[in-house]
């Protein structure tokens, strides 16, 4: 059986959020996207407290692309963070929730014309500028309002977290921002003070995500400094912010050993005010971007057990009623997770079992050999720390509807995303009019 730390009652049942598990699927039913809200508030007061403690000026963004919904939102305020979105529908959510445009910093390597004016009116904080396209419609943008857009410009630093290939983004070859080796960043800074209608802030880094070191960072940080004092020296710029991303790593399973929040801030601190004092440059603020940190490990994915399928010698198949559509990272880069039956710890003895996704694909599994005690159809299994990109990558694959999203907190639960209905998956579905044909 797998070791974990959560919390169970008398009967051996999952407590969420001092709330049954059995009891969150018996109110809302499965799947049911589940969060422990104290948790995301003691990771967000936890990477606060320590830019607190160090004494420097700071914000730190929730990266909403982890996991978004207005009820997220509105909780990221009310624990004083700031956003990041990546899209107009992120951007959207946000204004829908009611948070302060003036925290909001927008994302992307390919954002629209479109998406850039409706940023623009809705006076958010500052773009990340990923490439020169987005560079000069910014410009026209604002010159066409007459209003001011503050940036910051993402760079490449060449520096390479040891993640999988698909979520390492900080490297020289990547889709992500300026590459900073080649002298595209050197070009993008020096437009950049040229326009009138752009303010710079400074740099944007990101080299990857779930990390468990500092070390990357340390480096990148050192890397952005190299060139941040060649153009002190050449432009006369000074870094009002530096950006260095997120890509905290998360416990997944009883094998990973993240880092508490405060060692992070700590080494990013101590790099910056280093770095700044060689470069002799006033210490910027400083900005992270945590996402997955805040929410993964408090979001908790229930499902039903239902089929069986034993191959003598092989595997033994159990199936549950979602998979890849609501967490499609097992299927898109081999992501690992722990498990658990919510609804009973003790039983016969321990079998090893293969979890399948009800999905119509071959690769819709959740994960291989997990030890379990024998199940039957209708246990709960809870599959842990699914709260970043589950929801937010989720698909209507196979016309099966999204699940629910709710929050627990103080003993009191709350649904936040409802389920999606037949009806909501045929809502925008127009019928054949062969006279309409064109």
């Amino acid at each position: 059986m797998i070791v974990t730390m959560k919390k169970r009652n008398e009967q051996g049942q999952l407590m969420i959020g001092n709330i049954n598990a059995v009891t969150l699927t018996e109110h809302y039913g499965t799947p049911l996207y589940a969060y422990d809200v104290s948790q995301i508030r003691d990771k967000a007061r936890s990477f606060k407290q320590a830019f607190e403690e160090a004494g420097t000026e700071y914000q730190v963004a929730y990266a909403s692309k982890a996991f978004s919904c207005i009820a997220m939102v509105q909780l990221a305020h009310e624990e004083g963070l700031s956003l990041d979105v990546v899209s107009g529908g992120e951007l959207y959510t946000a204004q829908q929730a009611g948070f302060p445009m003036e925290r909001v910093h927008f994302h992307g390597n390919n954002k629209s014309r479109q998406e850039i004016h409706e940023a623009l009116i809705a006076g958010i904080g500052c773009f990340v500028v990923d490439n020169f396209h987005e560079m000069e419609i910014l410009a026209e943008e604002t010159r066409n309002m007459d209003v001011e857009a503050r940036i910051l410009l993402r760079v490449t630093p060449g520096v390479e977290a040891h993640t999988h290939a698909y979520i390492s983004t900080g490297g020289e070859d990547s889709k992500f921002g300026f590459d900073l080796q080649s002298g595209q960043a050197d070009a993008a800074v020096e437009k950049a003070l040229d326009h009138s209608g752009l303010h710079l802030l400074g740099v944007h880094c990101h080299i990857g995500s779930q990390i468990f070191e500092t070390t990357g960072f340390v480096q990148a940080i050192a890397t952005l400094y190299q060139y941040l004092g060649h153009w002190h020296t050449v432009y006369g710029f000074i870094p009002e912010v530096v950006n260095t991303g997120g890509g905290f790593g998360i416990r997944y399973t009883s094998n990973d050993r993240p880092l508490e929040p405060g060692a992070f801030v700590e080494a990013v601190v101590k790099a910056v005010r280093n770095e700044s004092t060689n470069h002799h440059m006033p210490v910027p603020e400083i900005w992270i971007e945590p996402g997955r940190a805040l929410v993964g490990e408090a979001g908790t994915t229930l499902y039903t057990i239902g089929s069986q399928k034993e191959i003598e010698g092989v595997r033994h198949y159990i199936s549950v009623d979602g998979g890849m559509t609501d967490n499609i990272r097992p299927a898109l880069y081999n992501a690992v997770y722990d498990a658990e039956l919510a609804n009973r710890t003790e039983g016969q003895e321990e079998k090893t079992y293969a979890i399948a996704g009800k999905g119509c694909e071959s690769g819709d599994m959740l994960m291989y050999d997990l030890p379990l005690p024998e199940v039957s159809p209708g246990d709960i299994l809870a599959v842990y720390s699914t709260g970043a990109y589950g929801f937010s990558m989720a698909s209507n694959y196979n016309r099966l509807p999204r699940p629910p999203v709710v929050f627990v907190e103080n003993e009191r639960h709350q649904l936040v995303v409802e389920r999606e209905s037949y009806a909501d998956l045929v809502r925008n579905d127009l019928p054949l009019s062969s006279n309409e044909l064109r």
